[in-house]
């Protein structure tokens, strides 16, 4: 500033950068009035928006980095149900706004920019800045409905998850993600109509997006031996809690399992009439998937999750090394688990489900090492 002040005497001759036109909603700046200042917030950010729209070419995307902290939680009972659904208003600014200038939004990178050095931090925390990539909107979009949309995001979204689990992506990142692939669709059209006639807003699309993700991990159960499905759903419920012995029964029965077959297994506890999900910390310390008749998704991922932390990725390879595919199957029931683990608010567990896939590549590296050396592959229990 004290070099150019004479070169650019409007922009550069105060002492400090002016704020009065920064796009922030603060409603200091207004007297208070919190809607004066979303309103100055996304008419500055829209116009923003339509000037890049009008420079940029369109041979090339367009990308935008965002970091947003403010979040808000909302209950959707049109989409959801009565769920709880967490948005970021600004988050939902930028898209509108994108949108609305004409681009389509084919991205969305999450980078990771913020230091964590406590375990003890939450799970949000790990990942908060979003890389947007955008394309110019082809004029000749037309409008589409409500229903195809949704028809559109189950035909296209899977694959498109798929895509970002074999790229080892977190389980902390992975609905932010989500995002770009779901947006993609819905900024693809001039707008999306709902039943109403009305244009759907782009909460409502976020959450449908949400559920969408929500759907394709549970899709992913099929995969699961009938015991690790009872773990599932005996630990959504409970957690690595105590229950009733009778509730376990009939979820077992539900399930096609036994309860004193899971004992055996040796992930369960049932005694005195309460059943629960053995700890990690409870496990066998000499348990070996080769040797396990029983071997089951669940148990194979809480061993994972304790040999990586207290053996690191040695101790951890030394295990999958045995399994085979059947690894693979692990880090999927890693990924639900996560999922499950952030609704319910349970940040300790999410954390070990989350550091198990962001340290998968190195583990199975060293087990595909440790296998061509000793090829011994367990056995999957149906």
């Amino acid at each position: 500033r004290r070099s150019l002040a004479g070169t650019y005497p409007e922009l550069l001759g105060t002492l400090v950068t002016p704020k009065v036109a920064e796009l922030i909603a603060n409603p200091y700046r207004f007297g208070g009035d919190r809607e004066k200042a979303r309103q100055f917030f996304e008419e500055g950010l829209g116009a923003a928006f339509r000037n890049i729209h009008i420079l940029a070419y369109s041979e090339y995307p367009i990308t935008i980095f965002y970091a947003f902290k403010q979040s808000e939680a909302d209950i959707d009972d049109e989409d959801g149900a009565g769920a709880i659904d967490t948005a970021s208003t600004g988050w939902e600014t930028m898209l509108e706004g994108l949108i609305r200038a004409g681009f389509q939004i084919t991205g969305t990178w999450p980078v990771r920019t913020e230091l964590v050095t406590s375990l003890k931090r939450t799970v949000n925390a790990l990942a908060t800045s979003i890389v947007l990539v955008c394309r110019h909107r082809q004029d000749e979009t037309i409008p589409i409905t409500r229903r195809d949309f949704l028809a559109m995001l189950k035909r296209e979204l899977p694959a498109a998850l798929r895509r970002l689990q074999q790229g080892n992506i977190a389980p902390v990142d992975l609905a932010q993600a989500s995002i770009g692939p779901g947006m993609a669709i819905f900024s693809r059209y001039r707008q999306v109509v709902e039943a109403d006639g009305s244009p759907m807003p782009v909460r409502t699309a976020l959450a449908l997006i949400n559920q969408a993700l929500d759907e394709y991990l549970t899709e992913q159960e099929g995969d699961y031996d009938r015991d690790t499905r009872w773990a599932l759903a005996w630990y959504e419920q409970h957690g690595f809690d105590e229950a009733a012995y009778g509730h376990a029964e009939t979820l077992a029965t539900a399930k096609n399992t036994s309860i004193q077959g899971m004992v055996e297994a040796g992930f369960l506890y049932a005694r005195g009439g309460r059943v629960r999900l053995l700890r990690r910390d409870e496990l066998d310390p000499a348990w070996s998937p080769a040797q396990d008749r029983r071997l089951t998704v669940w148990e194979l991922t809480q061993q994972l999750i304790h040999a990586l932390d207290q053996r690191g990725v040695e101790g951890a390879a030394q295990l999958l090394a045995q399994v085979g595919a059947v690894g693979d199957v692990a880090r999927e029931l890693a990924y639900r688990l996560y999922t499950l683990c952030e609704r319910k608010g349970w940040a300790q567990e999410a954390l070990a489900y989350n550091g198990l896939v962001v340290s998968w590549s190195d583990i199975r590296r060293r087990a595909a090492e440790l296998a061509a050396a000793s090829p011994v592959q367990g056995r999957l229990m149906q």
